[in-house]
């Protein structure tokens, strides 16, 4: 598949929800606010939403996917969202459930051998020229666009509707069955951007810490013409000699340092012409020994021109970064007043637990972010950056950094037993550096508060309402991260084979590498099951008024889960609602603020108020929700779709509605 060559520039409008409440984007607008004016659905009728349909995303296989985190998007009259490891794209009817057609790409071992493969979020859209477009990034690393009507590829984009994405990377063969991989591993998650005619393209890689190894292929992030897919720009998130900050990876480890992926959506403000890029942590994820220095734009937030590339504004929420602390949620753009003053403002919620807030325009922060000085590392040749970013307002929505004082207090014996297993374990606050299984001090690790899938996460992000300013933040505790390095040969004493770069023997080249420890929370009795080592609540929803910078109010996610309810040490104990150890999957409109409570969580969906965050009602779903849902408004009836999934339900999207959406019954004739 040759790239693309040049041809004329495309027309293609911005998509909005504001007429016709469209969901056009995977986060319902350009913005990525997860949020839809309409207004069907209230306080006063939530309790009688019914289930319209059941559409089976594991007839798309190979296999049941219980990872399923689909955002389906309305637009053209229909639906239009990705089922499968193949990532096989389907057009639904929104009343029925019924499927329309759907496209799935030539079998080939590419998509087979992508760590990505069970994590397509959805398709883009955009109307080139007057004609629907859908756009669809699959595992295998390639760009295909479709005709919305039909799923045919279009002829005129790329190569007859695909454009190959291993092409145009770096110095890299791309072999056409492998791609990549022998040099590294690059491929998508999320869906792509489409802005004023150009498709923004991101990617992902495997998660730092399986791969274990210093070397990696740079998550370059790419603009391509909405209508020929001729290649405009490029973006390389490790720089180039020559190139701004290319000394802030000492040691020449620009040359083989990778990851530093855009993997979560991307945003945009196509009034202003940027795209607002979220990037993920250099590898490896846990030890950068390898790759000393700053590390700039490992863990930031850019700003690029859609039509150039060109780089208008970056921050850095992690220098060095050790933790994982990589941006999982898509930015938020949203208008708010200060001081009397409106504010074009970009809201970036990240694992941290601290919402980042920044004129979208300028980069200039809302509120001031001090550097602050933070604890050395100890483990053999890592150099942890001495300062770390601090927000100072808005107030963190979640626990930063572990002490005593945090440790499970449901009973006196609890909090005993927890305080012994916690002397195993380094305390300390946030940014406190990994430390080894078999440390000096006799411990076996470090707390990390919160840990790489805390926070605030993809599963659920924040959503944000445009009319208030207000947003809203879902954020899992957790039961306590022990972070454990060890030395990679004392892990792999005959090596570890992986298809990329590694040592000649086919090993691991990084130094020190994450491993698993033997640290449990406490039980209360032999035989008992752990609990968890920290107090609740382990999921929560947080309420900022971002006009204020305020938080305005915080409610658990969800109930307390069975085994802690009937957990035979807790008998009799009030502990009040500790949530769910999930990340919430929240929606806004008008009206509500509504959510699921996520994977691992329960199998609801529930309606809050969104000024106090009291709960309205709640409907029981087939499973758990899985990803964010959508709504829209379609033959005068809202409907609500979510992805779900469990291990007694394979994955499916479920659509929700008032009793009076329901199709009428066709008679058909007598049955006998």
């Amino acid at each position: 598949l040759a790239e693309p060559q040049a041809g004329p520039r495309p027309a293609s409008a911005p998509v909005t929800d504001k007429q016709t409440h469209e969901w056009p984007y995977w986060g319902g607008d350009e913005q990525s606010t997860r949020y839809s004016s309409v207004d069907q659905i209230d306080a006063g009728n939530f309790g009688k939403l019914e289930i319209m349909w059941r559409w089976k995303a594991a007839n798309y296989g190979p296999e049941p996917d219980l990872i399923y985190r689909a955002t389906p998007l309305y637009v053209n009259g229909k639906l239009y969202t990705v089922a499968g490891y193949r990532r096989t794209v389907v057009c639904i009817e929104p009343s029925t459930g019924e499927t329309l057609w759907m496209f799935r790409e030539k079998d080939n071992p590419r998509w087979a051998a992508s760590t990505r493969k069970n994590y397509g979020k959805g398709v883009a859209f955009a109307r080139v020229e007057g004609r629907p477009v859908i756009y669809l990034l699959t595992p295998g690393y390639y760009l295909w666009a479709l005709d919305a009507d039909t799923g045919q590829p279009l002829p005129y984009f790329g190569n007859n509707g695909v454009v190959d994405l291993a092409l145009g990377l770096g110095d890299y063969a791309v072999d056409p069955d492998r791609g990549v991989l022998d040099w590294g591993d690059i491929t998508s998650s999320s869906a792509a951007l489409v802005v004023n005619g150009v498709v923004v393209v991101g990617n992902s890689h495997d998660r730092g810490y399986y791969p274990e190894n210093k070397e990696n292929i740079p998550g370059v992030v790419r603009g391509y013409d909405a209508k020929t897919g001729m290649l405009k720009w490029k973006f390389n998130p490790v720089p180039r000699p020559g190139q701004p900050f290319n000394e802030t990876w000492e040691k020449n480890s620009w040359k083989f340092t990778g990851n530093v992926s855009a993997w979560a959506p991307l945003s945009a403000d196509s009034k202003l012409g940027l795209v607002y890029v979220p990037n993920d942590t250099p590898t490896n994820d846990y030890y950068g020994g390898s790759r000393p220095g700053q590390n700039i734009y490992g863990t930031s937030l850019l700003a690029l021109d859609v039509q150039t590339g060109q780089l208008r504004w970056f921050f850095q929420f992690v220098h060095h970064d050790i933790w994982n602390y990589d941006i999982p949620d898509a930015p938020h753009v949203m208008d708010i007043t200060v001081d009397g003053k409106k504010v074009p403002a970009v809201v970036q919620a990240t694992k941290q637990g601290w919402l980042y807030s920044f004129n979208r325009e300028t980069g200039q922060p809302i509120w001031p972010i001090e550097e602050r000085p933070v604890k050395a590392s100890d483990v053999p040749g890592e150099k942890t950056w001495p300062t770390q970013p601090f927000v100072t307002k808005p107030a963190p929505f979640e626990q930063q950094g572990m002490t005593e004082n945090d440790l499970i207090d449901f009973t006196p014996a609890l909090r005993d037993e927890a305080a012994k297993i916690a002397k195993q374990v380094r305390m300390g606050g946030l940014f406190s550096p990994a430390s080894l299984l078999k440390a000096s001090d006799g411990t076996k690790g470090t707390f990390l508060m919160p840990g790489s899938n805390g926070g605030a996460n993809i599963p659920g992000g924040a959503a944000a309402d445009p009319e208030t300013g207000w947003i809203y933040v879902a954020s899992q505790h957790g039961y306590a991260e022990v972070l454990s390095l060890v030395p990679a040969r004392e892990k792999y004493p005959n090596g570890k084979p992986w298809p990329g770069w590694g040592s000649e023997e086919g090993g691991i080249t990084s130094e020190y590498v994450s491993t698993s420890n033997d640290i449990m929370g406490p039980r209360g009795g032999e035989g008992n099951p752990p609990l968890p080592m920290v107090k609740p609540p382990y999921g929560r929803i947080v309420a900022y008024d971002m006009n204020k910078g305020d938080k305005m109010w915080e409610i658990p996610n969800g109930e307390t889960p069975a085994f802690i309810k009937n957990h035979p040490a807790l008998k009799g104990v009030n502990i009040g609602n500790t949530g769910q150890n999930s990340h919430a999957n929240l929606l806004v409109t008008k009206t509500l603020l509504m959510y699921g409570e996520g994977r691992g969580g329960d199998r609801y969906f529930r309606a809050v108020d969104k000024k106090t965050g009291k709960e309205i009602a709640k409907v029981r779903l087939p499973a758990q929700t899985n990803t964010a849902p959508m709504t829209f408004m379609h033959n005068g009836h809202q409907y609500i779709v979510a992805a779900i999934a469990s291990g007694d339900t394979p994955a499916e999207l479920v659509a929700l509605a008032l009793p009076d959406a329901r199709p009428p019954k066709v008679f058909n004739g007598p049955t006998n």
